[in-house]
């Protein structure tokens, strides 16, 4: 039965966003600007925090403020 109820709540969902493209356009290209969006920054963050650093004796590396 609950199963029914989903398959009954996706067509209508569907047949909404047929009925109204500009709505559905927006709801894909927000979708799309989000999942891009965060895909870049976790790129980034994983690029720059999250993998070692590419030197023959990390152990050595050394940082000099002055």
């Amino acid at each position: 039965m609950a199963g029914d109820n989903f398959l009954r709540d996706v067509r209508g969902g569907l047949r909404l966003l047929l009925r109204r493209p500009g709505y559905t356009v927006a709801a894909v290209l927000s979708l799309a600007l989000g999942i891009g969006a965060n895909t870049a920054v976790f790129t980034l963050i994983s690029a720059v925090f999250l993998r070692p650093v590419a030197v023959r004796a990390p152990a050595r590396v050394v940082t000099l403020y002055t």
